[in-house]
C-alpha cells in the first residue's frame, strides 16, 4: 500500500530530553534542572544511600557497605534512558535501579534496599526533589517580594485609575496595587515554605516489619540522613504531603499569575501605564516589528493557568486505596514535577519582570484625569482614600514576616 508520507520525508525523531520547547516559562531555569530526569534519578539514588547510612548507624548494615553504596550512588553511572524503558516492567523505576546500584556497589550490593519497598524510595525521592526545587522557588519569590516592596514604597502616592470589570472606577495608587501584589505573593510564599516534606519508610505494607524492633529508630535516622521531616506514620496511602504541596504550588502560581495578568492589561496600548523591561529579542513580533509585547507576563500566565490543573490530579490521587495504590501513586509523578518546575519558572520570570518593570506615572496621571473629569460631571471628585495607609500596612507586614 502506498504511504501517505511524501517521498523522502523524515521519520519521527529519536526520543530525547524534554528541553521545554513547548514550555518556555521553565526552559533553562534552575527549577527545571532541579526537577529533570537526572535530578530525579539522583534523588532516587540519594534515598537508597541514605537508607543504607541510617541502617549502618543502627548496626544492621556494615558501615563500610553504607560508604560503598553512597560512593556508587551517582546518577552519571546509570543509563537513564535504559532505566526509563526498563521501568515499564515493574511499573516504576526503583526495581531496575536497585539492580543497577547493587552491581555498582560490588560486594556491598547485598545491603542495597534492605527491607524497603519501591514506594519508600520513590516517595522519599519525590520529597527530596521537592525540597531542592522549593528552595530555588523561595529564593526567586524573595527576589520578587523585594522588588514589590520597593515598588510599593516608591509609588506609595502615585495616583492612577482603579478599574472594576475592565472599566475605570475610582482613583487608587500604583503603590497600593504593588502592595496587593506583595501581600498575595508573601502569603503564598509562607504557605509553600510551611508545607512539611517527610521521608517515607513503611516497608512492604506500611508496618516496618522488615526492620525489626528498632524500626522506629530507623525512621528517625532515615529522616535525619535525608534532611526531610520525620512523619508520624508511613504515608504510602496517606497522600497529604503530596496533595498539600500541590495546593501550595497552585496558590503560588496563582499569586504570580495575578501580577502577570495586571501587567498584561496595564501594558495595553490604550492604557500604557506599565511596560516590561526591554531586552534584545524580548517582546518582539515576527509580523509586527513595531510591537513590544508583554512576553514575560504571558509566560507567567501560562504557568498560572496550568499548575492548578496538575494540582487537581494530586488532590484526586489522595483517595488512595488500601496499602498500595494501583495507579493513583503513579499518576502523581509527572503532575508533581510539572507543578514544581512551572511554579519555579513562573517565580524566576516574575522576579525578572519586576526587577526592570517600567512604571509610567505620567500616563497614569493622564488616564486618571480623564476619569476625574467624568466623576466631576456626576458631582464627585473622590481622592484615593486610605491607600497610603494601606501601603504602609502591607510594607510593615512584609518587613515583620519571617523569611
Amino acid at each position: 500500500m502506498p504511504s501517505d508520507e511524501p517521498s523522502g520525508a523524515p521519520g519521527p525523531p529519536a526520543p530525547g530530553p524534554d528541553a521545554g520547547l513547548l514550555s518556555p516559562v521553565r526552559a533553562g531555569t534552575a527549577a527545571e534542572a532541579a526537577t529533570g530526569d537526572a535530578a530525579w534519578l539522583q534523588a532516587l539514588l540519594d534515598a537508597e544511600s541514605a537508607l543504607a547510612r541510617a541502617q549502618a548507624r543502627l548496626g544492621t548494615v556494615p558501615s563500610g557497605a553504607a560508604e560503598a553504596i553512597t560512593l556508587a550512588a551517582r546518577a552519571e553511572r546509570v543509563d537513564l534512558a535504559g532505566l526509563a524503558r526498563r521501568a515499564r516492567g515493574a511499573g516504576n523505576p526503583v526495581l531496575p535501579l536497585v539492580a543497577d546500584l547493587k552491581a555498582l556497589a560490588g560486594p556491598a550490593g547485598d545491603h542495597v534496599h534492605q527491607g524497603a519497598t519501591s514506594q519508600d524510595i520513590m516517595d522519599t525521592a519525590a520529597m527530596l526533589v521537592a525540597a531542592r526545587a522549593r528552595g530555588l522557588i523561595l529564593a526567586d519569590l524573595d527576589r520578587a517580594l523585594a522588588a514589590l516592596a520597593a515598588l510599593a514604597e516608591r509609588h506609595r502616592d502615585t495616583p492612577m485609575a482603579g478599574r472594576t470589570l475592565g472599566r475605570q472606577a475610582l482613583p487608587t495608587t500604583f503603590g497600593l496595587k504593588a502592595a496587593g501584589w506583595l501581600t498575595v505573593v508573601l502569603e503564598a510564599r509562607e504557605r509553600l515554605a510551611a508545607v512539611p516534606l517527610p521521608v517515607q519508610l513503611g516497608g512492604a505494607a506500611g508496618t516496618l516489619s522488615a526492620f525489626g524492633d528498632r524500626a522506629l529508630d530507623l525512621l528517625r535516622l532515615y529522616a535525619g540522613e535525608t534532611g526531610l521531616a520525620e512523619p508520624v506514620l508511613p504515608w504510602h496511602t496517606l497522600r497529604t504531603p503530596v496533595a498539600e504541596l500541590g495546593a501550595a504550588l497552585a496558590l503560588t502560581a496563582g499569586a504570580l499569575g495575578k501580577i502577570a495578568t495586571d501587567v498584561v492589561l496595564l501594558a495595553q496600548s490604550e492604557i500604557d501605564e506599565v511596560a516590561e523591561p526591554a531586552g534584545p529579542g524580548r517582546g518582539g513580533s515576527s509580523a509586527m516589528p513595531h510591537k513590544r509585547n508583554p512576553a514575560l507576563a504571558a509566560l507567567v500566565r501560562s504557568a498560572a493557568l496550568r499548575v492548578p490543573a496538575h494540582a487537581q490530579v494530586l488532590l484526586a490521587a489522595s483517595a488512595a486505596p488500601l496499602e498500595r495504590p494501583a495507579g493513583e501513586w503513579h499518576a502523581e509523578w509527572e503532575p508533581l514535577r510539572d507543578c514544581l518546575r512551572l511554579t519555579g519558572g513562573a517565580a524566576a520570570t516574575t522576579a525578572e519582570l519586576l526587577d526592570g518593570i517600567e512604571v509610567r506615572a505620567g500616563r497614569m496621571r493622564a488616564n486618571l484625569d480623564d476619569l476625574l473629569a467624568v466623576l466631576a460631571e456626576h458631582g464627585g471628585e473622590p481622592g484615593t482614600g486610605a491607600a497610603a495607609g494601606l501601603v504602609d500596612r502591607a510594607l510593615d507586614h512584609y518587613r515583620r514576616s519571617p523569611r
